[in-house]
This record gives C-alpha cells, structure tokens and sequence, in this order.
C-alpha cells in the first residue's frame, strides 16, 4: 500500500485551520465558565455533576481551554496545550459523560471524544509553518546555527 503525502503548502493550510477550529471552540467553551457562567456557578455545577474537588476542576478546565485554545489558534506550545486540552476532554469524557452513551443530545461524550482526539492529533502533527512554534523554532535553529558557526571546531 502505497502512503499519500500532502504537498507541505497544503498540510501547513489544513493545520491552521483545524488548529483556528479547534481552538476556537475551546476559547468559547473556556470564555464561557469564565465570563457567561462564572466560575461560582461553573464550580458548581461541577459539583452537581459528580465532579471531585468541583472548584479546583472548574478553574483548570476554565483555563486549560481558554489559553489552551488561544495558544491553538496561535500556533503556540501547540505540543503541550494539545496535550493539556486532551487531558481535560478525557477526563469530562470518564467524570461526566460516558455514561451517557455517544450521542451529544444525551449529554454523551461524542463531542468531548472529537475534541480530545482533534488536540491529540494537534500535539503529535505540530502547528504547521503558519503558527507561532514554527516563527519561534526557526529563530531557535538559527541562533544554534550562529553559535556553532562561531566555535571553533573541536572544542
């Protein structure tokens, strides 16, 4: 079986927009416990749910999905918010919502599950060349490129 690559152009365009889509919806998810519900009343309903220590969870989820889906739209740290984003989608999927089947109209994990696999991918694929690790990792490799052209050879 032969393995089809995308043109790097076009792998770089399909990664902004997943990292834009995905991250805006945990922006707005994030915003949302901080700004439309607050965080005393996203602390308890939480609790209500089941959640153990509700406050503290609260205010990871809130900030986890709000800088995490900033980060994602910018590209940035895009390895570790993936990896932060994923965690807390996993854990609303095993505290919350598995028992309540797939199906988001029954309050089940389908979307909790998308978007756990979407930031995974996300932290294993990278930004792409159009984000702020690609901006900052050039730059890195250009000054380790300086430094070893102004050393001397076996030293």
């Amino acid at each position: 079986m032969t393995h089809i690559k995308l043109p790097r152009a076009l792998r770089d365009v399909f990664l902004l927009l997943a990292r834009v889509g995905l991250g805006a919806v945990f922006l707005a998810h994030g915003l949302q416990k901080f700004v439309s519900n607050g965080m005393g009343a996203t602390a308890e309903g939480f609790a209500a749910m089941g959640v153990p220590a509700p406050t503290l969870a609260a205010w990871f989820a809130a900030l986890v999905e709000t800088v995490g889906g900033a980060a994602l739209i910018l590209g940035a740290l895009t390895a570790v918010f993936g990896v932060l984003l994923a965690i807390n989608m996993i854990g609303a999927l095993l505290l919350v919502h598995l028992p309540n089947g797939i199906w988001v109209t029954d309050n089940g994990y389908e979307l909790v599950l998308a978007l756990a696999a979407g930031a995974l991918a996300l932290a294993a694929a990278g930004a792409g060349r159009f984000g702020v690790d690609a901006v900052l990792g050039k730059r890195s490799a250009g000054q380790v490129a300086h430094v070893r052209e102004a050393v001397p050879a076996g030293r």
